[in-house]
C-alpha cells in the first residue's frame, strides 16, 4: 500500500496531537479523501501502518502513533538467572541462548500461578549437552519436557529448569548480561508452547496479551515476524485482531 494512498504524512499530524485513538476516528479521517471508504478497506490501512511501525495497537479497537507508544520491556534479571547464565557461558561460549522465567508473566495474569520454571533455550545442537551438564551440577533440569512429564515431575519440582529448541533469529535482547526474552518473543511463545505454557492458556492467554499491549511498546513487525519463524503468524495475528 502506497503512502500516497495511506496519507501518511497528513495522517502523523491529524493524530499527533491525540494520545489514543479509536477505529471510528481512523474511518473519519479516511472519509475525508473518499465518503464512500468501506471498513474492510480501513482495516486494511490500518493493519498496514502497524506493520510499517507508524500505528501502535494499545488494546482492541485502540491506537496510538509510535511516538506515544508504552514503555520498553526490560524484565528484571534476579542472581539465580545471572549465575546460571554465566555456568552456561562458561562452559558454551559460543552457542546462542535465551534465559528467563515464567515468574515474569504473573505481571500480566489474574489468577497467578505459585509454580515458576526457569527456561533456558539454546541450540538444537546443543540441548542435550547442556542439559547433562546442568544435571551433573545437581540442578533439577527437563529436556523437552512432555504433559506428562510437566504434570508429574516437572510441577513437583523446587527450582525446574526447562532446556527448549532456541529459535534461529528469535528476538532476544541482553539484559545484565544475559541474554534474555523481548516481549515479542514472549508474546509468541506463551501461544506456541501451550503444553510448556498450560498456565497461560485460555482467559488468560488474552489477558496476558491484552496488559502487554496496554503497558509495553510492542513491535509488531518484529513479533510476526518471529510467529512466522514458528509457523504461526497468521494464526497469531488473527487471536490479536479478533480475540484480545
Amino acid at each position: 500500500m502506497t503512502s500516497e494512498t495511506l496519507h501518511i504524512e497528513d495522517f502523523i499530524k491529524e493524530f499527533s496531537i491525540k494520545e489514543n485513538f479509536k477505529v471510528s476516528d481512523l474511518i473519519a479521517y479516511y472519509q475525508q479523501f473518499d465518503k464512500d471508504v468501506k471498513r474492510a478497506t480501513v482495516d486494511w490501512r490500518i493493519y498496514d501502518l502497524v506493520n510499517k511501525g507508524i500505528l501502535h495497537r494499545v488494546s482492541r479497537g485502540l491506537y496510538s502513533l509510535s511516538e506515544n507508544e508504552g514503555k520498553e520491556y526490560i524484565p528484571e534479571i534476579n542472581k539465580s538467572l545471572k549465575y546460571l547464565s554465566g555456568k552456561i557461558n562458561n562452559q558454551f561460549p559460543f552457542i546462542d541462548i535465551c534465559i528467563w522465567s515464567t515468574k515474569w508473566l504473573n505481571e500480566f495474569m489474574l489468577h497467578q500461578p505459585f509454580r515458576f520454571y526457569t527456561i533456558v533455550e539454546v541450540e538444537k545442537d546443543v540441548m542435550e549437552s547442556v542439559f547433562y551438564a546442568l544435571k551433573e551440577q545437581g540442578k533439577e533440569v527437563f529436556l523437552d519436557p512432555s504433559e506428562d512429564i510437566i504434570n508429574n515431575y516437572v510441577m513437583n519440582a523446587s527450582e525446574p529448569i526447562i532446556i527448549t529448541r532456541l529459535t534461529t533469529e528469535a528476538p532476544t535482547q541482553k539484559v545484565n548480561k544475559v541474554v534474555t526474552q523481548t516481549i515479542e518473543k514472549l508474546l509468541v511463545d506463551i501461544y506456541c508452547d501451550p503444553i510448556i505454557f498450560a498456565a497461560q492458556q485460555g482467559a488468560e492467554l488474552k489477558r496476558i496479551y491484552q496488559a502487554v499491549f496496554e503497558k509495553y511498546n510492542v513491535n509488531n513487525t518484529k513479533m510476526l515476524r518471529y510467529a512466522s519463524r514458528r509457523n504461526k503468524r497468521d494464526e497469531i495475528n488473527d487471536f490479536i485482531n479478533n480475540e484480545v
